[in-house]
């Protein structure tokens, strides 16, 4: 049992010595937060720690754990003199975004991995075949291809793609317009570089 708490103690000082070192040179008045906090928080480690080991799994549980903490050095002129049940406020939000955040993997995990994605046409009724789509899309510059692929494999929209390219929705939005309207003018000419030779087969088959 000793053992076991002694590294417990252990673990909790390098959580909130690891939190404390990300935080400095962040406020002028660092002293004086940081004083507060080494008082409060070392009391805070053990029970946090248990509150979310009943509620997620380990790993999860001590990522969620040093978020809380960081959450209460952030904001540790709010910590009441009795900090516990504040910080298992605290704790309770931060899994809530964790879960989240996991569920959302989990959905473009999903997407990624579907059998039949999503033909990224540029509008309804355009559904070319395989190769022409991969012709089309080829003919693209590559930074139009992957837009294209964002949007309609991964199903994002204008935002999330801003993101992902490290640019604003608006830029996304205009960009994705113009990259559609490059897609249809390069399907089109593949349907019509292909319509003759199609017609012709079509004729031979109805001679006698």
């Amino acid at each position: 049992m000793w053992a076991r708490t002694h590294r417990a103690a252990i673990g909790g000082g390098r959580v909130l010595a690891s939190v404390i070192a990300a935080c400095e040179g962040t406020d002028v008045d660092v002293d004086t937060r940081r004083a507060r906090f080494e008082d409060l928080a070392p009391a805070l480690v053990d029970p946090l720690r248990r509150f979310l080991a009943r509620r997620t799994d380990p790993d999860t549980a001590e990522e969620v754990l040093s978020d809380t903490l960081l959450v209460c050095w952030r904001r540790v002129e709010q910590m009441p003199d009795e900090p516990l049940p504040w910080a298992y406020g605290v704790a309770r939000n931060c899994l809530a975004n964790a879960e989240r955040g996991a569920r959302r993997r989990s959905r473009l995990t999903a997407r990624l991995v579907s059998v039949a994605p999503p033909q990224p046409v540029p509008g309804p009724g355009e559904e070319p075949d395989d190769a022409g789509l991969v012709e089309a899309m080829a003919a693209l510059r590559p930074e139009d291809a992957e837009l294209l692929r964002l949007w309609a494999w991964e199903q994002l929209g204008p935002a999330e793609i801003a993101v992902v390219l490290d640019t604003t929705p608006n830029a996304v939005s205009i960009r994705l317009t113009r990259a559609r309207q490059k897609l249809r003018t390069r399907l089109e000419r593949t349907r019509k570089s292909a319509g003759p030779a199609g017609h012709e087969e079509s004729r031979e088959g109805r001679r006698p």
